[in-house]
């Protein structure tokens, strides 16, 4: 079965243990998804099964969508509400402050990753570090606000919606906010609503996938490979030049199909009679022309 389901991830579970239960409910090996999601949060983790592990790497790049409920006036050592409350101000500021607050985290922002995540120090996780009571420095990240819209203040409860980067951490996002507003914050639920072409409408649980006949799954629930990468421009291949494009040579407009339009250091779709066969980065020599990246057939 080569293609990507979607998960709606239960909370309580990793985003491995999601890996886990997919690679045994359907018997396959080749099966990995798209960017860690909390154990605690809940929501759209696209999974990618066969050849489509190959696409995997570029749907981490996708902007994510992300329903947040924060609570001012207080900090926690890991960011949310499962964690020990360290610090707690009186939250003096009203809703416009909030909202005013919440305009200054649009676009571009440097965040500092939590110690409690899985990213790794010296060869050990930080998460580990932590609970063994250590802190260590950490290098801040750009990452990118793309959108972020309240939707609800109700006295220090704050529910808001957020698009943004891969590598965002959103409990860092709240805490830094309710720093700014010198009050402390923490984020107390989160639900990923979108990865990419992923949403809530068209995801399944694990309980479905567990109870459905394997051909269900193909005809309902199983994207093709190259459903999420429809942001890249499509190249149509002559028939005469699959063999060339299958070994992974370079495809020229000889090669291609009319005279589409190239974009150098674009990536794009490569299609042989209507069939996705490769993935390609276009480049510069003399006239420009595909590096092949990833080949699916």
């Amino acid at each position: 079965m080569d293609g990507i389901i979607n998960i709606l991830k239960p909370p309580k579970m990793t985003s491995h243990d999601v890996v886990y239960v997919v690679r045994k409910t359907l018997n396959m090996k080749k099966v990995g998804h798209t960017g860690t999601l909390d154990p605690m949060a809940a929501g759209v983790l696209p999974v990618c099964l066969g050849k489509a592990t190959r696409v995997s790497q570029y749907l981490m790049d996708d902007m994510k969508k992300y329903r947040c409920e924060m609570i001012l006036g207080h900090n926690t050592d890991t960011l949310d509400r499962w964690g020990t409350v360290i610090n707690s101000r009186p939250v003096t500021v009203g809703e416009e402050d909030i909202r005013k607050a919440f305009q200054q985290f649009r676009g571009e922002v440097l965040q500092i990753p939590p110690m409690y995540s899985a990213l790794k120090q010296n060869g050990k996780k930080l998460y580990e570090l932590a609970r063994e009571g250590k802190t260590v420095d950490r290098e801040a990240r750009k990452i990118f606000i793309e959108e972020i819209d309240i939707l609800r203040v109700a006295g220090d409860t704050i529910l808001f919606d957020v698009v943004c980067s891969k590598g965002t951490y959103v409990r860092t996002l709240c805490e830094d906010i309710g720093n700014y507003l010198e009050c402390g914050g923490y984020m107390s639920f989160l639900l990923r609503t979108g990865s990419g072409r992923f949403n809530l409408a068209n995801a399944m649980t694990l309980e479905t996938l567990q109870k459905v006949e394997t051909e269900k799954i193909k005809s309902e629930y199983l994207f093709d490979v190259d459903y999420p990468l429809t942001h890249m421009s499509r190249i149509d291949v002559r028939t005469s030049s699959l063999k060339y494009l299958l070994n992974g040579n370079h495809i020229y407009r000889k090669n291609m199909v009319g005279n589409p339009q190239l974009i150098e250091d674009a990536m794009v779709r490569l299609y042989v009679d209507n069939r996705f066969i490769a993935l390609g980065r276009v480049k510069r020599d003399s006239d420009l022309y595909i590096d092949i990246d990833r080949v699916f057939n």
